[in-house]
């Protein structure tokens, strides 16, 4: 029933460029794109929240214990996409427990969102000193150096991520995605080179055939449910593709099309995933330079 639904969804026709149409341009829109209805919240997540917060009322908790529950209910709020009860949680926890180092990491892509950059350098320095091991401070951290206009920085830090698999596509990707900012002939060159390492049965690397030109972005996205087995996986991989496919258009200069990317990657409501995360920030950002 469900690879059923999912077949006829990828037949959806979306115009969401048709809106933006202005006397001077005429962007294209989007059309046959593979489409799902957005991913609902898992109550289990809810009813693990309020189980969480009747412990904490508790009287004979440790200041150990209370932070490892504010930690636990901060990322389960932040799944939800409920930023700030996150946040507030996050704050709670490390003030209980200075050395948790992966709720610096999540204050960190919080600050990133808030385009509060140097905050965000401060708080994955900090997740990287008590944890030099922790791999996605890495990522976090370039990620964070990439939006501050900081390429150069980024790129080491997303090699530095992907030494610690170097058969995961997402790496190889975001190091291409910040080389690209200095030299993209380059790091073209280089995306084909660490693409040799990569393990070609997973679906992400589809991702890298796009990106280096041997899959056109209509097989892109003919394949994207191939071997798809729930809704939330379906919702999850659409998430991803349509951040990449955004940010493939925004680097050749179609920015309507970008743009129309970044919302459907948010329309799949997968708000734990950076894709998601970032789509949203993109959008922001692309607003501000037109507001300019």
């Amino acid at each position: 029933m469900i690879l059923k639904h999912l077949a006829l969804a990828s037949f959806a026709i979306l115009s969401l460029s048709a809106c933006q149409t202005t006397a001077e341009s005429k962007p294209t829109p989007i059309v046959n794109v593979p489409f799902t209805a957005p991913l609902a919240s898992d109550f289990r997540s809810e009813i693990a929240i309020a189980r969480y917060s009747e412990l904490l009322n508790r009287a004979d908790l440790s200041e150990e214990q209370q932070a490892k529950l504010y930690y636990d209910r901060g990322v389960l709020f932040d799944s939800l996409g409920m930023t700030t009860l996150s946040r507030i949680d996050f704050n709670r926890a490390i003030k209980l427990k200075p050395d948790l180092a992966e709720v610096y990491n999540f204050l960190g892509i919080q600050h990133t969102l808030m385009q509060q950059y140097e905050k965000a350098y401060e708080f994955f320095d900090s997740a990287l000193e008590l944890d030099e091991e922790h791999e996605y401070a890495y990522l976090n951290r370039g990620i964070a150096l990439y939006y501050g206009d900081r390429a150069s920085l980024a790129k080491n830090d997303f090699n530095e991520f992907l030494t610690h698999s170097p058969s995961d596509p997402y790496r190889v990707l975001w190091v291409y995605l910040a080389e690209a900012k200095e030299d993209n002939k380059k790091a073209l060159e280089a995306l084909k080179v660490n693409a040799t390492a990569l393990d070609e049965s997973q679906w992400a690397y589809q991702l890298i055939s796009l990106y280096s030109g041997d899959m056109s972005e209509h097989a892109f996205l003919s394949g994207i449910s191939d071997g798809v087995r729930t809704e939330q996986e379906y919702a999850q991989r659409l998430c991803e593709a349509y951040f990449y496919l955004a940010k493939m258009h925004q680097a050749a200069g179609e920015l309507y099309l970008a743009s129309d990317y970044f919302r459907l990657a948010l329309a799949t409501n997968v708000h734990e995933f950076i894709e998601y995360k970032y789509a949203r920030l993109e959008l922001e950002l692309m607003e501000g330079v037109d507001a300019s």
